[in-house]
Formats: C-alpha cells, structure tokens, sequence
C-alpha cells in the first residue's frame, strides 16, 4: 500500500471555506457559490485502481453538472419530476446529482446492481422504490445499462433509461438553472429496509442544509479540514454526512469506492495518511473490518495522527470494537478521543446526536437482570460477572431534541429504557407517497424513530431495534449482543450472524434462533460450532438459543449498506428458504424478461377499452364483452 502514489495537501489560504454559504437557501446556490469563487480549487480527489487519483473543481463539477442538467430537459425532464440515479461513486454520479437539482427535479439515489446471483432479487426490490418514486428517468452507467433496461416495463412512469454520457450528449439549451426554493424537496432517500419496505424519505433544501450545519457544530470544523469518505453515496452517512457536508464547508474530500474499500480495508487507513484526513465516518463494521482483514505487514509506515474525529454510527456501537481498534491502531498515531460514536437516522437527514468531541467514548456497564426484567439500566457493581454495556451516542445536535418515552408517549426517568423520539429542523417532510406511514412516524411534534434506549447524564444510549426486540421467558432479549457472541467463536463468518424470536405456541413464548453463516462444510466441524454457540451465549447471556443454524457464505439477508435484515431472516427461516443457493444468473434473466412480457401484456390490456378498440379496427369493430 504505502507505494501507490497519491498526494498529500492541507488546505491553502483563500481556499473557497474562506467564502461562509450561510446566507445559502438551497443546494445548488451553495454549489454555486464555490464554482462562482474558487472555481479552479480542487473539490474531490476520486480514487482509482492505479492509485492516482482523478481531481474535480468545484468549476468542474458545476459545469459538469449543467451539462446533465440540460441533457435532462433534453428528455422532457422538468420541475418536480423524479430522476433514479443508479451510479457508483464516480464523476457520473456527482455530476448528475446537481445536474437533476439545477434541472428542477429531485434525485432518487438507488445502489448499482453489485452481483450478478442477485440479479432478480435486486429487481424486484428497486422495482418497489421506482415505481413508489415515479421515476421519470434513470442515469445509469454502461456496465449496468441492459439491467436497467430490464426495470422498465415495471415502471409505469420510466420514459427513459440511459448513461450519464448519453444524456450529456443530447443536450437542450437550459437558459439557466431552473429556480428552486429552501421548502422544495432536495432529494428522496430511500431507507435501507432493515425491519421492512424501503420508505422513501423526502427531505428538503433547508432540511439537508440545517443537519449539514449542526455536524459543524458537532465536530467543530476548521477551515483545514479533509474528508475522507468511502461510503456509499446512496446512503445519507455518504452523501450528506461526507459529500455535502465537504461542499458546504469547501472542504477537500478524497473519496474511495465501497468496493474497493471492502476488498482492501486498509487503503480507507491509507488515504487517512496520506490526504492527512481529520473527518472519516463508517458504520460499526468497518472497524471491525480494519481489525480482522489487515495485516500487520500492510500497516508499516502508516500515520493516523491527523484524524481529528472519527464517526462511528449507522448501525448499533460495540464496546468491543472500539476498546480493540483503538488499542491496535494506537501505535500508529490514532487516539482513544477521535472515536466519536454518533446516532443518526434518515428521517433526521442523516445526524441526530454526538458524542462529546475530544474525549474517549463513554461505555456503560448495566446490571443484567433488572434492565433486561423490568427496564432499568442500573449501574452493575464492579462484582458483576456479565454486564451488559451500551455505548454513549452523546447529546442532541444544536436546534434538536431527544426524548425517550413509555408505551403511552410519557417522558420516563433518567435510566429508564423507552421510544426514542425526536424534533428538530433536519426533520424529514414525509415519506414520499406514502400519507399513512408519514402519519404513524410523527405525532404531536415528535418523531418515532424505531429504536430503544435511555438517558443517563443527559446522553441518549441505544439498546437495540424495537421490531428486533426478543422476549424470552419474560426477558428483554437485544438480538446484538447474541450476534456479538456467536462472531467470536472460531469458524463464523463476523458480520454474518443474526439473531431473532419465532413464536412457541408450546411454551407461550418466543424461541431465540440463531443463524450463522460459516466456510465450514464437515459434518463435525459444524456440529461443534453449533454446539460452541449454544454453549457460548448460554454462559454469558443465561439464555440458551432454542435453534442454531448454519448457513454457507452470503445467504444472511442484509440491506445495500450492510446492515442485518433480522425481518427477512425470520421469514425466510419460517418458509423454510433461508440458506437456499440462487437461482443461475440465465434462469434469473429468463425469470426477470418473462416477468416483463406478462407486465407489457397486463398493461395492455388494461388500456384496450371499447373506444380504443374502435379507435383501432374502425366502427365495425365487434363489440367488448365482460366475463363472470
């Protein structure tokens, strides 16, 4: 790693975050105002395969992103239309993000296509999102061009299906930028479907704009900040938390591939070193990543002491990683108080609450019983052999509020587990066509957010997923940290356990599954990972999972960010399909091109109506007659 070349930089004086975007209302007028003052700065160093990094300006990008603006209108796309962009990280997906806002429409980032044996299922899911957004179009890349082709005929609203070079070549004269206001949605984030159907977030400019300003406060940001971001760009913690958080601030961002991060976790610690990075997000398992899949051998010379904050958030905080990667990568510079674990979700834009800047995360044990009986997050005693410990996610961002609740939406007590909800500016308009789950999501001002927790000194600690919660024999069980303990053991696949509660009508209670997935295939080596976790989580947690179940690589159904469809998992193991091989990619194609004939015909028929039929074949026409 160390001799692949890329360039070191600090931030020059009159750099554009000497410009402050306060006054900005909107997106593009911030984007503007870098373009107009620093168009020559560099904005986004992409990293590439070679690794020499590809530079865009902010002059680029917005000339760049007018280009796909006007290919747009060029395709009858206008104001308040819906445009999918199924993209990698890449100049493509950058400039047509700010070329559907500069043409008046609202962007709906969807995740490419990844693996070919997912093709149907990856279908059928964007399907759902496309035709819940009223896609007009969709900007693809060439590779996965035919498989965009593919979702067409089951979008009604789909007029066009082309690459971001295509469209750029088709220009239309665009006068100027079509005007949009600080109330008009700005981008539809989809969630990640980890307890259900993805919903679609709609989130507007001074949404977006006033959570962007709250993590500059949150982590105090200086005009000689980097960030370094490999994180999916259709995901919020990538797109708003690094992204437009760096334009905002006109900070330098060096931007990885998610891919390229997952074959090589190192190079996200290597573009630290050499970017001299102070701001990097990533969910849990990234660091976890970084401690089990990099060699000591593939860190000599490395340097993280320029990190300034690093967010852990997007999925549940373990205790363990941080007190592990912060003791391993100490030697090379990075420091327990950079770890800032952080809670967020999209309905808030991305970032709800941080920890305290510049100190060490705060982990607090909990005495077992009486919270898992009753609730109460009671400090264990020293004496406790197996405390549970959750990890501190801090305050609420400046301008936002928390509160957890009781089942009739009653503030409880410090140290009392409950709803989490929240208020705030960031505060998401509505899930986008869909009034029901936006009216369920909020009551009187506040914000469900799905998610347990308690206050304690004024700071919000997560205890797990509402829909995820498991009750045993009268005790809260938190599937985490199951999961947790089965990863430890020798011969399962960490990041690929899930835990999750099946009805026992015997028992009147709920049985606790849990399945693993594991590269072992002997029938004794199975059987003794097997029995290790019953054994295992028996001892530390005093429940002993009711089934264990192995699966092969890949097969734990998980959302396009990585997070566990715990949900699904339980489904499929009721229908008795968890762990099952895909289907072959032909098969799959054959399945997804039969589907779409029967879709064309279904919408056809349903158009022939007698005037058409008369429109058609003139008045001779034999009349139309309905069936019983």
């Amino acid at each position: 790693m160390s001799s692949e070349v890329a360039p070191r930089f600090q931030t020059a004086p009159g750099s554009p975050c000497a410009v402050s975007p306060e006054g900005a209302g909107t997106l593009t007028e911030v984007l503007r105002l870098r373009a107009q003052t620093a168009p020559e700065a560099p904005h986004l160093y992409l990293g590439q395969e070679d690794g020499h990094p590809q530079t865009l300006t902010y002059g680029e990008l917005w000339s760049g992103a007018l280009s796909l603006a006007r290919g747009l209108a060029g395709w009858g796309v206008g104001r308040g239309d819906t445009v999918a962009l199924m993209l990698p990280t890449g100049r493509d997906f950058f400039f047509s993000f700010f070329g559907t806002l500069l043409a008046g429409a609202i962007p709906v980032p969807i995740y490419p296509p990844m693996r070919a044996d997912q093709m149907e299922e990856y279908a059928s899911r964007q399907s759902v999102i496309l035709q819940n957004a009223e896609a007009r179009a969709l900007v693809t890349f060439r590779q996965a061009e035919r498989l965009a082709r593919l979702l067409k005929p089951r979008v009604p609203s789909l007029l066009s299906v082309a690459t971001a070079e295509h469209l750029a070549a088709r220009q239309k004269p665009l006068p100027a930028p079509v005007a949009v206001s600080p109330t008009d949605v700005a981008f539809i984030q989809y969630t990640s479907g980890s307890t259900g159907e993805p919903r679609g977030v709609a989130l507007t400019h001074q949404n977006i704009l006033a959570n962007v300003r709250a993590i500059g406060e949150g982590v105090q940001v200086r005009p000689t900040d980097v960030t370094i971001c490999w994180l999916p760009l259709y995901h919020d913690m990538g797109l708003i938390g690094c992204w437009l958080f760096s334009i905002y601030f006109g900070l330098p961002i060096a931007a990885l591939s998610p891919l390229a991060f997952l074959r090589r976790p190192e190079r996200w610690l290597w573009a630290v070193h050499r970017y001299r990075g102070t701001l990097s997000p990533a969910p849990n398992f990234a660091y976890e990543l970084c401690l089990r899949k990099v060699k000591d051998e593939a860190l000599a010379g490395l340097d993280l002491s320029s990190w300034r904050v690093a967010l852990n958030g997007a999925e549940p905080v373990s205790p363990d990683t941080i007190t592990r990667f912060t003791r391993r990568y100490a030697r090379y510079g990075f420091r327990p108080e950079t770890m800032m674990p952080v809670y967020g979700l999209a309905e808030s834009s991305v970032a709800l609450t941080f920890a305290p800047l510049a100190q060490p995360p705060r982990i607090d044990p909990v005495a077992r019983v009486p919270f898992q009986m009753f609730g109460r997050a009671e400090p264990a005693s020293p004496a406790e052999p197996d405390p549970l410990r959750f990890v501190s996610v801090g305050r609420a961002l400046p301008e936002h509020a928390i509160r957890v609740v009781d089942d009739a939406e009653r503030p409880v007590s410090e140290r009392v587990e409950g709803h989490i909800q929240f208020r705030g500016p960031s505060a998401m308009q509505g899930y986008y066509r869909n009034p029901e789950a936006t009216g369920a999501a909020c009551r009187d001002g506040w914000y469900q957010t799905g998610d347990l927790g308690y206050l304690a000194d004024g700071e919000l600690f997560i205890t797990g997923r509402i829909k995820d919660l498991i009750i045993k024999a009268g005790r809260n069980i938190y599937p985490q940290e199951i999961e947790e303990i089965a990863a430890d053991i020798n011969g399962v696949r960490r990041g690929c356990v899930a835990a999750f509660g099946v009805t026992d009508p015997r028992t009147g209670t709920e049985g606790l599954v849990v399945v693993a997935e594991t590269r072992e295939t002997g029938k004794e080596a199975r059987a003794r990972i097997a029995a290790e976790i019953k054994r295992r989580v028996g001892a530390l947690t005093r429940i002993s999972p009711d089934v264990v179940q192995l699966l092969p690589p890949q097969t734990v159904p998980k959302t396009p960010s990585g997070k566990l469809r715990r949900s699904e998992c339980r489904r499929l193991y009721l229908q008795g399909t968890l762990g099952r091989s895909r289907p072959p990619v032909w098969l799959q194609v054959t399945r997804l091109v039969s589907g779409n004939a029967l879709v064309t015909l279904k919408y056809t028929l349903t158009r022939i109506t007698p005037a058409r039929i008369k429109q058609l074949f003139g008045p001779s026409a034999p009349a139309s007659h309905s069936q019983d």
